[in-house]
């Protein structure tokens, strides 16, 4: 095989590993939950991340009554949480959850699972909230925003 050949063969076999990883990670389905409502915000119980399969969900979504719009509750390894308000802060449009990164549909705005702005025209980030753990239960405090 010379060089160039090579070089082909090993850009070809990259993409392909590349499309591969990006279609598993589509196949995990995303994981609604409503949780459970009390005076300082949303418990859900950690293992929502939990699939059937028994690996983890980077995330789950809460959709609550008392919510306007859902919250994105990140899974970022060692205990640690990320609960974003899923609101564009360009124009108020609910954002949409795909892997590690939340899309607005009505201009392209991106943010990433802390809430920062990766893409414009959004130029504010995401309304986050702390989550701690509570009784064996994550609570996403919704009097606090961090």
């Amino acid at each position: 095989m010379n060089r160039k050949e090579f070089i082909r063969n090993g850009c070809i076999a990259c993409m392909g590993i590349a499309i591969g990883a990006s279609v598993l990670q589509s196949c995990v389905s995303t994981k609604y939950t409503k949780g459970t409502r009390n005076e300082n915000g949303i418990l859900i119980d950690p293992k929502e991340f939990v699939t059937d399969k028994n690996t983890q969900r980077p995330y789950i979504i809460v959709r609550h009554d008392d919510l306007q719009y859902p919250v994105c509750v990140y899974n970022l390894g060692n205990g640690q949480y990320s609960a974003l308000l899923m609101r564009c802060t360009h124009q108020g449009v609910e954002l949409q959850a795909s892997g590690d990164q939340l899309t607005c549909a009505a201009h392209g705005s991106e943010f990433d699972k802390w809430g920062k702005v990766t893409q414009s025209p959004a130029k504010e980030p995401l309304r986050t909230f702390p989550v701690t753990m509570t009784n064996r239960q994550l609570l996403i405090d919704l009097r606090k925003q961090t």
